[in-house]
């Protein structure tokens, strides 16, 4: 069950809570962790106790998130709408969880309080990174599905001399090597995909260009070895 009350705070850190309930022109809104609000309950709050509401209680989030920038720069809502450039009514929107600002606003606004945010797993808790901004791309410079599994199928050719043997593909397979330029090939399907990382693992990114460069290096000499072995 929800209660409104206005009473004497009795901590630090429920002055501090009187102070922001004061500053939006209501009394704080208590709410027990151990209920959750009633069908309607908040038709009968104030304008003051749904805003509260709105920014009190819970983990912060972005609208948290917005509000410690605010704390760590010391503007007021005026204030950092002027540094980025938009209406105070919009920073008051964020605040609210009423909407929220895109990724590149988000990413200038901890730029600005010079805060880095981190990702980590629910379970595990181990911090989640984002896939690297150099990985292999296609030969059009296209980014490869983020799903997919990446594997190097050797130096690029073309495709019309891939199933043949002869003086066109090896001299397409010497130029090449030389520019290292390889050919890419990737799993999209969930059951091949499932099957190979039976056997090779879970890769947590796709591998850069160099390093599917060297590992097709890597190929050619334990290759030129075995021929030497061989003869």
């Amino acid at each position: 069950m929800t209660t409104t009350e206005t009473h004497r705070p009795d901590s630090t850190a429920e002055r501090e809570d009187e102070a922001i309930g004061n500053e939006y022109g209501g009394p704080r809104v208590v709410v027990s962790e151990r209920h959750h609000l009633e069908p309607g309950e908040t038709e009968r709050w104030t304008d003051a106790e749904r805003l509260w509401w709105s920014l009190g209680p819970f983990a912060g989030e972005i609208p948290g998130l917005v509000r410690r920038v605010r704390r760590i720069l010391d503007v007021s809502q005026r204030g950092l709408a002027k540094l980025l450039g938009v209406s105070q009514s919009v920073v008051a929107r964020w605040e609210t969880g009423r909407t929220s600002p895109r990724a590149i606003v988000l990413h200038r606004l901890l730029d600005m309080a010079n805060v880095k945010i981190g990702l980590t797993d629910k379970d595990s808790g181990e911090v989640v990174e984002p896939m690297r901004d150099d990985g292999a791309r296609n030969r059009a410079g296209s980014r490869f599905p983020a799903h997919a599994d990446l594997k190097a199928k050797g130096w690029w050719i073309p495709r019309h001399l891939r199933t043949w043997t002869t003086n066109d593909a090896y001299r397409w397979h010497k130029r090449s090597r030389l520019a290292e330029q390889p050919s890419i090939g990737y799993r999209a399907s969930r059951h091949w995909k499932r099957l190979e990382r039976e056997v090779w693992g879970t890769p947590i990114d796709h591998p850069a260009h160099h390093q599917v460069v060297a590992e097709l290096h890597a190929r050619d000499e334990q290759r030129m070895e075995r021929r030497r072995q061989a003869a």
